[in-house]
């Protein structure tokens, strides 16, 4: 059960104000694993970055880039400075929110935990949102101080005069850009707020598969709770890891994986502004990165690519955002001999709490429960299932959903003490858990349950298909029909002769009656700014 928490560091208490009530907060577990027992009073920033240099970690490589690395001290330094002109230059009392707009940039990581060492709460946007976007979430947020990349700064300038709070924007990036110019008169030392452990440090937004980004709040103790679970016990670093990845860090899974997860071990990071698929290869080769993280998508492109590229480093891929195709498995293991940890996670949760282990993989499963984690599979009642039944995947541990200021959605989304992720699954006599729709997603065709996945699956295996999307579309006769949005390879018509050649396909894989009886070719499929496929808007298109 949720624990009640030591008085708060946070002077400004708007975010606590605006907390689902208590009663609607995810059973939160603490006991399963003793790593969990955090102190009442602790600010995460301190643990991540100046617990290493004061064990005399101090020069060990924290954050490499493409043209230079920071170590432990030095980014410590950075911090500190960038946390004075917080406090002492902009006025922020703890518990205010800090917008932050950057690409994957140290000075980016640098920003984020001087938000937290000062008091403040962290709200880290994409860089690809506009003005009315930034606006949005400026105004759910109550934001009054932005950092921003100075060469994103243009669509916040516009964003400033929709927003109602909204009071200061101060650029970094350049050297002569007014927060470095601010830090250069600042010492390289700090004290750090006298945070709770339930105090909040980020309000994550998701990334809008839905069409409607809802804001999520996770507290100190949560961060380090995403640290001590998946990495710890799943990908086991060691300090001489080289994390890398292309989720921008606003995406918690980029986070995880390019800033926090890194930092808790001692370990370093490689930030990439472009993380495209060619460029994140010749990151991962150049800078000898041993743990990847990207989506599905980015595999598959990076597949084709590999040839004369030094991978001998890399030990772990990680894959989430998206379902891992069976075919997508496949291609990067045969073009590289590396097998991808699939794996589960949500904003509302923070990070990954199902994936697959080194050694344990079941191509084609998300793996099973990560320590510190429960899962089960219950049907509309809130009951558990048998194995091997379809049901809709529940999940508790020591993070959970909290809603800024969305009583409705929090009771959607949590019930009776569990999270309820969205997601139709199976799970196996082994434990292991099979994907097989987003609740929504599942299409009811002529009495039948088909899971979209399934069918992309196999159009994947199909040499004509670059990238695919199946949803269920309105029919009169059937209710929904099956329907598969396609990206040609090279080389391939987009006519009835290849409609004719994919439906043909799928009815040789699968049950025929899973064929997609309409197919769209188009050039590109909706994805959010994180990679995420965005099926509503396919839902939306006119057939």
């Amino acid at each position: 059960m949720a624990r009640a928490g030591p008085r708060t560091g946070h002077v400004d208490t708007f975010v606590a104000d605006h907390l689902p009530p208590r009663e609607l907060w995810p059973d939160l577990l603490f006991s399963d694993l003793p790593e969990l027992n955090y102190p009442p009073r602790l600010n995460c920033a301190t643990e991540l970055l100046d617990r290493h240099v004061q064990a005399g970690a101090g020069s060990r490589t924290a954050l490499r880039f493409p043209s230079g690395e920071w170590t432990y001290h030095e980014l410590l330094g950075r911090a500190n400075q960038i946390a004075r002109v917080l406090r002492e230059d902009l006025g922020l009392v703890p518990g205010n929110r800090v917008l932050l707009r950057g690409p994957n940039h140290p000075m980016l990581a640098a920003c984020w935990l001087a938000v937290l060492k000062a008091g403040g709460v962290c709200v880290t946007t994409m860089p690809m949102l506009r003005a009315r976007e930034l606006s949005t979430l400026c105004d759910k947020a109550r934001i009054r101080i932005a950092l921003t990349d100075v060469r994103l700064a243009d669509e916040l300038e516009k964003a400033r005069g929709m927003a109602s709070e909204l009071k200061r924007i101060v650029t970094f990036g350049a050297p002569d850009a007014e927060l470095e110019t601010a830090m250069a008169a600042k010492p390289r030392t700090f004290d750090d707020a006298d945070t709770a452990a339930d105090d909040a440090a980020i309000i994550a937004f998701t990334s809008g598969t839905t069409g409607v980004p809802k804001g999520t709040v996770h507290f100190h103790r949560d961060i380090l709770a995403a640290c001590d679970c998946y990495p710890r016990h799943v990908l086991r670093p060691t300090p001489d890891d080289v994390f890398c990845g292309s989720p921008p860090l606003a995406f918690t899974y980029g986070l995880g994986g390019m800033l926090i997860f890194p930092l808790r071990i001692g370990a370093s990071a490689l930030l990439l502004e472009d993380a495209t698929p060619p460029s994140l290869l010749d990151g991962m080769a150049r800078h000898g990165a041993t743990i990847v993280f990207t989506a599905p998508t980015a595999y598959r492109a990076m597949a084709a690519k590999t040839a004369g590229t030094d991978l001998s480093r890399v030990r772990l891929c990680v894959s989430a955002g998206e379902t891992l195709p069976r075919a997508t498995f496949d291609l990067w293991e045969n073009a590289t001999g590396l097998r991808i940890l699939d794996g589960i996670g949500a904003t509302e949760l923070l990070h990954i709490f199902i994936s697959s282990s080194a050694g344990e993989i079941r191509p084609g499963s998300t793996g099973r429960v990560v320590p510190g984690y429960q899962a089960r599979i219950i049907d509309e009642n809130g009951e558990p299932v048998a194995a091997l039944t379809v049901g809709r995947l529940a999940v508790r541990g020591p993070t959970g959903c909290r809603y800024l200021d969305d009583t409705e959605r929090q009771r959607g989304y949590v019930q009776n003490g569990w999270n309820l992720t969205g997601d139709a699954y199976l799970q196996d006599e082994d434990g292991y858990f099979w994907y097989q729709a987003r609740t929504d997603d599942l299409i009811i065709s002529s009495g039948y349950n088909i899971a979209g996945p399934e069918v992309e699956n196999v159009l994947l295996e199909h040499p004509a298909v670059q990238e695919c999307a199946v949803v269920g579309l309105p029919d009169e006769e059937r209710g929904m029909v099956v329907s598969a949005f396609v990206v040609l390879r090279g080389g391939w018509a987009g006519d009835d002769n290849t409609v004719k050649t994919l439906q043909d396909y799928v009815k040789a894989s699968i049950a025929p009656y899973k064929y997609p009886r309409r197919v769209t070719f188009v050039t590109q499929l909706p994805r959010t700014q994180t990679g995420k496929l965005q099926r509503f808007r396919l839902r939306e298109e006119p057939s």
